[in-house]
């Protein structure tokens, strides 16, 4: 009997979501069998201060589970989309904790997240459109297919930003997983056209502990001064000389403007 641990973060919403998963995989006359995973978890509504309740939570699962950090095996984490702050803040720790450990790291995308959340919460699930709010009237997305042989999802769109008009609907029945259903309604087409809408299918530690201990049992890890945020959107915000720039232009087009009207007055 062997036994892998894995400790999984999220902080890529308001929430701070801590996992640990202690799988036990027993070697009997038939082979190879695997248990359903012992779990222990911590999913708290911290808001822009997750980073100070993220370290002592993982301490608490581990005394709660009568563990050690030498005990793990890797440490996976929701690499994005997200909050820019979040994803660091998950990723820093994440590169801290491995490397002192000399652990492999496993990324998780939060859209795959929110896609084994909905197919946990309905094995029926099993092809999953995944859609974010992701602010300044534009989503976070991404389809999914659950392979049943391969026990693994397969993705048809990796994630990608969009209005939500654009997003891009599945060919055959889904599941629209995911908080953009609540933030935009009727201007997300997927929401008329989904099978079934979950909108509790949201970043947690828990789906992701459980996807990423199946990309760990694959070797889909990465060393830990690898690991790194997906972004997906590159720019939130104008720099200090854009704006200038932006201001300008605008100035010197409003200055065009009044200048072509008053030499219109003047020929007439």
């Amino acid at each position: 009997m062997t036994q892998t641990v894995l400790l999984a973060l999220d902080t890529s919403t308001e929430f701070c979501s801590v996992a640990l998963l202690s799988a036990a995989v027993g070697v009997g006359a038939a082979g190879h069998g695997r248990a359903e995973p012992r779990a222990w978890v911590r999913h708290e509504q911290t808001g822009a201060v997750s980073s100070t309740r993220l370290l002592p939570a993982i301490r608490e699962l581990f005394d709660e589970a009568g563990l050690t950090l030498a005990d793990c095996n890797a440490i996976a984490f929701g690499s994005g989309p997200g909050s820019f702050t979040g994803l660091r803040t998950a990723t820093g720790a994440v590169q801290g904790l491995a490397f002192g450990l000399g652990l492999p790291v496993v990324p998780v995308s939060t859209l795959l997240v929110c896609a084994e959340s909905a197919r946990r919460r309905d094995p029926s699930a099993t092809r999953v459109l995944a859609a974010l709010d992701a602010r300044m009237d534009e989503i976070y997305w991404a389809d999914y297919a659950w392979d049943g042989v391969g026990g693994e999802w397969r993705t048809v769109q990796s994630a990608s930003l969009d209005t939500p008009e654009r997003l891009v609907l599945p060919d055959e029945p889904f599941t629209l997983a995911g908080n953009a259903a609540a933030a935009f309604g009727a201007r997300l087409p997927a929401l008329a056209a989904a099978r079934t809408v979950d909108q509790e299918a949201l970043p947690h530690a828990l789906p992701l502990a459980y996807a990423a201990l199946r990309a760990f049992h694959a070797g889909r890890t990465v060393p830990a001064d690898q690991a790194a945020p997906e972004y997906i959107r590159n720019k939130v915000a104008q720099t200090t000389a854009e704006r200038i720039a932006e201001k300008a232009a605008k100035a010197g087009q409003a200055a065009a403007l009044a200048h072509h009207a008053e030499s219109r007055e003047g020929r007439q």
